[in-house]
């Protein structure tokens, strides 16, 4: 299916094959890709919407997103083709890349957040 201006959105059948393959832990409801990063607290939830608001603030595509104590539920939807296009695909893998960075596993100059629970920040996975 198409747009009037020509952007290509997806079925949920296509949707559900990229999700597989491209980013197995985002689902497909109620139209949107969603995601649910769980945090171990308030401070720690809101550097994610931060980080979240950042990235889509510089690539003009906002997500919806369900803040709460202990996590962040991230939906996307390309409201204007109302459907998921490829901008939708890109800025959750966007998402993905910077939520579950774990530079403490990568070597290098970062070591991350110590495995001290009072500096605890996201449950990754």
């Amino acid at each position: 299916m198409s747009t009037e201006d020509g952007q290509r959105t997806f079925t949920a059948g296509e949707i559900e094959a990229r999700l597989k393959a491209e980013l197995p832990h985002w689902k497909y409801r109620e139209g949107h890709l969603c995601r649910d990063y769980r945090t171990h607290g308030w401070k720690a939830t809101l550097m994610v919407v931060n980080a979240i608001g950042h990235l889509a603030e510089a690539a003009w595509h906002h997500p919806d997103l369900l803040v709460t104590y202990g996590g962040v539920e991230v939906r996307l939807m390309s409201h204007d083709a109302k459907g998921v296009t490829g901008r939708d695909f890109a800025l959750a893998r966007k998402i993905e890349e910077l939520v579950q960075w774990q530079p403490g596993h990568e070597g290098g100059p970062f070591s991350g957040t110590p495995q001290d629970p009072r500096h605890a920040y996201i449950q990754y996975g």
